[in-house]
């Protein structure tokens, strides 16, 4: 953290008092926001002054230091402006997504214990069925409700619980990350010192992103990492490929963030003017395939940077591509960030030779090897301790690096297929089946086999849904992958389960393949995939 800078307010507060004509949010008409259909510009000196009604409305109200309160807003200003007012009296934020189902947020709440919600206009009612009993629920514009139990404002520690982030739940039941300013001010620090075609100046940069404030990449990135720099944010509702290009460049973005699946989309749709007539200098896009990285940087002659980390890592375990040279067509997710360790280990523990696949451990150097990263799962001790097992944060992922300590995303360790002593991952046959011209979407799970230990099982969402050929389908990936990785199991599907970021939901796709068969509705490759194995 610099000198004078220890929470996200203060970064804020920095910026707003040395130059408060700076735009500090905006989105163009062309982005058809539901909130703000013909668009918005608020500058740092408005946002201060909203700031500070709120701050004062929120100690009127008896929150201060330790006080937790959820937010249903959505990615609109009204966030930005209610969580600054939080942070700057010592509060914490849950940030909720409006597309949770209703048990769903109420879990969020319970286990989070917020206080409040404040809801964005026409939200209220989402959060009725959920909230438990004594939560109270008020809109952004109106009065915050008195605090259940009144507490002192005191901002500005740096260690101090600044949002509670829930895990994507992606195989089971999501975590609260618990996240302090430190975190925060750590991860923005990493986003604005970046190198190379990704190096960022001051009152001078515009970050546009599709992805919701609930996620650390759009609130430790976007969000704190303009606010240190002087930058505009350039909230989005979601990622609409028809007005993607046109958002970029009427917005003025210099920097555009995507998840894996963006590219892909956009590489499917016909040209517009707008692809190439925008400002922006590279996408910051976690997650995509090689193949799509290099189509997607020659059509529209913008480079995508990678990089990995987690919710839990924020920016003390992180990677990323940003001024590395290296082979395209691999999943590089980059360089460690100086001052983190890391090991590459088998299921015994033992380090990996250089190029061999391992789960990827990290942790920070020098004595507090926990500095930068979450506090802990609340409510969750054990957990905690779990993923940090021997000194060492236990990501799940697994890697293999090269003779430059370059790092290669393989896959998640839960979506490893171990088949008769080998190890698939289910990313390589997901991106396989993504090349094939009848194949929409695809993922890919293990499922128990009492033969093969694990057999591959494979949802497909196709092309053209009334005529879907398995045999054609499995015949032209046995050109491309040896016959051990072809599906044993397929689906034909109408949609894969995915997160609000996008992301797919392992656990329930796994939950998906395993009742499937159970029930006779997948159709048995197991012996049409041997077949090839002969005729190959």
């Amino acid at each position: 953290m610099t000198d004078d800078v220890a929470t996200p307010y203060q970064a804020f507060y920095r910026t707003a008092s040395r130059r408060s004509d700076l735009v500090f949010a905006l989105a163009p008409a062309s982005a058809r926001l539901p909130w703000a259909p013909e668009g918005f510009q608020i500058t740092y000196g408005q946002s201060m002054d909203a700031v500070t009604r709120l701050r004062d409305a929120y100690v009127a109200a008896g929150y201060g230091r330790g006080s937790r309160i959820a937010l249903l807003l959505q990615n609109r200003p009204e966030f930005l402006l209610h969580w600054l007012a939080l942070n700057a009296i010592g509060a914490s934020i849950v940030p909720l997504n409006a597309d949770m189902r209703p048990d769903e947020m109420r879990y969020q709440l319970v286990v989070s214990q917020a206080e409040a919600v404040i809801a964005a206009s026409g939200t209220g009612h989402l959060v009725q069925d959920a909230r438990p009993e004594g939560v109270a629920v008020s809109l952004a514009h109106e009065a915050p409700p008195p605090a259940v139990i009144r507490r002192a404002p005191d901002g500005g520690h740096p260690q101090d619980e600044a949002a509670l982030l829930f895990t994507s739940g992606s195989t089971g039941k999501p975590k609260a990350c618990i996240l302090s300013n430190a975190y925060f001010l750590n991860l923005a620090e990493w986003y604005v010192s970046m190198p190379g075609v990704a190096a960022m100046e001051n009152d001078r940069e515009i970050s546009l992103t599709p992805l919701p404030f609930f996620h650390m990449n759009a609130l430790g990135c976007t969000v704190v990492g303009m606010m240190l720099i002087g930058g505009a944010i350039v909230p989005l509702d979601r990622f609409h490929p028809d007005r993607w290009w046109a958002t970029i460049a009427d917005s003025g973005a210099t920097i555009v963030h995507s998840l894996g699946v963006i590219p892909a989309i956009l590489l499917q749709r016909p040209p517009v003017p707008e692809e190439r007539t925008h400002r922006a200098r590279f996408t910051f896009g976690p997650g995509v395939d090689a193949r799509n990285k290099i189509a997607f940087e020659a059509r529209f002659a913008l480079p995508i940077v990678e990089g990995w980390a987690m919710t839990e890592t924020g920016g003390a375990g992180i990677t990323d591509t940003a001024g590395v040279v290296y082979e395209p067509g691999r999943r590089c997710i980059g360089r460690p960030r100086a001052g983190m360790e890391w090991r590459v280990v088998n299921d015994a523990g033992q380090d990996q030779p250089v190029g061999a696949a391992g789960e990827l451990l990290v942790r920070s150097a020098g004595p507090d090897p926990r500095r930068g990263f979450f506090s802990g799962y609340l409510g969750d001790p054990d957990a905690t301790e779990a993923a940090w097992q021997g000194g060492w944060f236990h990501t799940g992922d697994i890697v293999s690096c090269d003779t430059a300590g370059l790092l290669y995303f393989v896959d998640r360790k839960k979506s490893i297929i171990r088949r008769s002593g080998e190890n698939i991952s289910a990313l390589e046959v997901e991106a396989a089946l993504m090349a094939d011209p009848a194949v929409q979407s695809a993922a890919v799970t293990p499922v128990a086999d009492a033969l093969r230990d694990e057999e591959v099982f494979a949802f497909v969402v196709p092309v053209d849904p009334h005529d879907p050929d398995a045999d054609q389908l499995l015949a032209r990936l046995g050109q491309g992958l040896s016959y051990h990785k072809l599906p044993g199991w397929l689906l034909f599907a109408k949609s894969l389960p995915v997160s609000s970021t996008q992301k797919l939901q392992r656990g329930q796709i796994k939950a998906d393949a395993e009742a499937a068969i159970r029930a006779g509705n997948a159709l048995d490759l197991r012996h049409a995939k041997s077949r090839l194995r002969v005729t190959s």
